[in-house]
């Protein structure tokens, strides 16, 4: 499969790991959307962390990592569901240049914050945000576990337009005494090593061979990944509420109508007059089938 994560563990210790491939549905954000090289190298390895990030905490529901930046990339975003589809944006400030293609990722976003919301089936909603007081985005996303969840983890991100990979590393807590005590610091070096060209060209578990031959690696069956919106008209129908009867009104006497798409995949949707006003009347009501 060119797009899947597999887990994996060392036996015998308390480490875990990740580890992603990405093609198609990587192919499938940048199709929609024209972004210059440097940004759709930054959407490729935010695509990778935010499916690492859901299979590691196991989320049933959606988990989105939203970059917000004060430099000429002002948005980074990607979603993703235990079903293994993945969505991805990006934005660059309004007035903007355009930016240079040996950008980093800092000097892209500037100063700001990511804000990782995990919105399950059931239960509360969970926001975590962390400064954007890193050079990269793994450093960024390292914090935030590091702050949040109280685990060592670390990541390795890479993407070229073409293909996006990531590699996830996780110490559980309440190593027992049977455990190799020094499998942390072994295997974070050993994925220090890891080169750009092998990560993103590679099989996993060939990737997984070359750093981990000399330890006992068990991995498991990979999941399978794709492009997935979760637009709906019903969704459009509460975000246009946001705007406010007067302000949906005034839409309406200066175009007749209303007609606006999803950021994400470019679904276009159509409203009249009697159908805003309807959705005015009561929100609540089911959206209608368009035929």
């Amino acid at each position: 499969m060119s797009d899947q994560i597999q887990r994996f563990l060392f036996d015998h210790t308390n480490v875990r790991g990740e580890i992603v491939t990405l093609a198609n549905a990587y192919h499938e954000v940048l199709d929609r959307h024209a972004y210059p090289p440097v940004v759709n190298q930054q959407l490729g390895e935010l695509l990778a962390a935010v499916a690492l990030l859901t299979d590691t905490v196991k989320l049933d529901g959606t988990l989105s990592i939203e970059v917000r930046g004060q430099g000429v990339l002002s948005l980074l975003m990607a979603e993703s569901n235990p079903g293994g589809e993945l969505r991805a944006i990006a934005r660059i400030a309004d007035g903007g240049d355009l930016p240079s293609e040996s950008a980093s990722f800092r000097e892209l976003v500037g100063n700001g914050q990511i804000v990782i919301t995990l919105d399950p089936s059931e239960g509360n909603r969970y926001q975590g945000i962390v400064a954007l007081d890193h050079e990269t985005l793994s450093g960024c996303l390292e914090a935030y576990f590091s702050q949040s969840e109280q685990l060592p983890t670390r990541l390795w991100l890479a993407a070229d337009g073409e293909r996006a990979g990531g590699l996830l590393l996780q110490r559980l807590p309440d190593a027992s005494q049977n455990q190799d005590v020094d499998a942390w610091e072994r295997s974070v070096h050993l994925a220090d090593t890891i080169k750009r060209e092998e990560l993103l060209g590679l099989e996993q578990r060939e990737v997984l061979y070359r750093l981990y031959h000399e330890e006992t690696v068990r991995v498991f069956d990979p999941k399978a990944l794709r492009f997935g919106c979760t637009c709906s008209r019903e969704r459009m129908s509460n975000a246009l509420l946001t705007l406010g009867s007067e302000e949906l009104r005034d839409i309406l006497r200066e175009q007749g109508e209303i007609d606006t798409q999803c950021h994400f995949c470019h679904t276009k949707y159509h409203y009249t007059v009697a159908e805003i006003e309807s959705l005015l009347e009561d929100p609540d009501a089911p959206a209608p089938t368009i035929h």
